[in-house]
C-alpha cells in the first residue's frame, strides 16, 4: 500500500511547507480538502484555474507526495434547490480542477435528504437513496466528459450507509467513473457494532471491484457510543481489509484519518507493522 494522511491533520503550516512535513513525515500520498489546508489564496471556484492546479500538482510532485483524493464532501441530497444547484457547480469546477491535478479520485460522502446534513431515519429510506442516485447521476457523468473518477465514501449515518445500498448506487449508474472510497469505521455505529467483522467482510466481497482508495481509523463504543480514533488506539481488527488490500490491491492509496500531529508517527508505524504481518 501507499500510506498517507489527511492533509488537514498535519500541523497548520503554509501550504507549500506543509506538504513537504508531508513528505518528511514519511507519507507518500494525501487527502486534499481545499479549504481545509489551503489560507494564502482563494480556493473559489473561479479561482480552480488550470494555472492553480498545476502549481499545486508541482508542488506535490516536488515532495513526491501523490494526491490520492481531492476532497469536495457535500451535501448531494439537500432539498434546498439554490442549495443543491451551488453544490452541483461546486463539484463540476472540483471535476474539472481534478482533470488538470492528475489526483487519484474527487472523494465525497453520500449526504442526508435535509438541509443540515444531519443523520435522520430519514437518510435510509428508498426515497432518500433515489434522491441521491439521481442527483450523482450528471456529477458522474460530467466526471467521464472529464476523464476524472468519483468515488463515494459510503456512512452508516449518510443516505449510502451499508455495502447493498453501495452496491446498488454502483449498479445502477455504471459508469466506470464511479467507484468507492472504502472506510471500513464509517460502516459502522452502535446498532451494528457487534456484527462488525461481518459487515466488514460483506463490503469486501459486494464492493472489493470498485474500491480505490482506502481510509484507514480505529473504533471503539465508549458510554453508549461509537467513536472514532487513530489506528491502534481502539478495537479494530485490520487483518481482513489488510489482507484485501495486500491481495487484491497493489500499491493502492492508504489514508490514515483521526490522527493527530503528535500521534501520527505512532499510528504510521503501527499500520505499516500490521501490513508486513498479514
Amino acid at each position: 500500500m501507499q500510506l498517507g494522511i489527511r492533509i488537514h491533520d498535519t500541523a497548520k503550516l503554509p501550504f507549500e511547507e506543509r506538504i513537504a512535513q508531508v513528505h518528511q513525515l514519511g507519507f507518500t500520498c494525501g487527502h486534499l480538502a481545499l479549504s481545509k489546508v489551503i489560507d494564502e489564496f482563494p480556493i473559489t471556484d473561479e479561482a480552480l484555474t488550470p494555472g492553480l492546479a498545476m502549481y499545486i500538482k508541482n508542488v506535490f510532485a516536488k515532495n513526491q507526495v501523490d494526491i490520492a483524493v481531492l476532497g469536495c464532501y457535500l451535501n448531494l441530497a439537500n432539498p434546498n434547490k439554490k442549495q443543491q444547484a451551488e453544490t452541483v457547480r461546486r463539484y463540476m469546477a472540483h471535476i474539472r480542477f481534478a482533470s488538470w491535478l492528475g489526483c487519484g479520485v474527487v472523494g465525497t460522502e453520500t449526504g442526508a435528504p435535509n438541509e443540515t446534513y444531519a443523520y435522520t431515519p430519514e437518510c435510509h429510506t428508498e426515497e432518500a437513496l433515489h434522491t441521491f442516485t439521481k442527483n450523482l447521476r450528471p456529477i458522474v457523468k460530467y466526471a467521464q466528459k472529464m476523464g476524472v473518477v468519483v468515488a463515494i465514501e459510503p456512512v452508516y449515518r449518510h443516505i449510502v450507509w451499508n455495502p447493498a445500498c453501495a452496491r446498488k448506487v454502483l449498479d445502477e449508474i455504471d459508469s466506470p467513473n464511479l467507484q468507492i472510497i472504502f472506510d471500513p469505521v464509517n460502516l459502522l455505529d452502535v446498532e451494528n457494532y457487534g456484527d462488525r467483522q461481518a459487515v466488514i467482510q460483506e463490503a469486501i466481497e459486494l464492493l472489493g471491484p470498485d474500491i480505490a482508495v482506502v481510509h484507514l481509523k480505529d473504533c471503539a463504543v465508549r458510554e453508549g457510543r461509537l467513536l472514532s480514533m487513530g489506528c491502534g488506539l481502539g478495537e479494530m481488527d485490520y487483518v481482513p481489509v489488510l489482507k484485501f488490500m495486500k491481495e487484491h490491491k497493489p500499491f493502492i492509496h492508504a489514508v490514515l484519518e483521526e490522527t493527530k500531529p503528535e500521534n501520527n508517527q505512532r499510528v504510521k508505524h503501527f499500520m505499516s507493522r500490521k501490513y508486513a504481518e498479514v
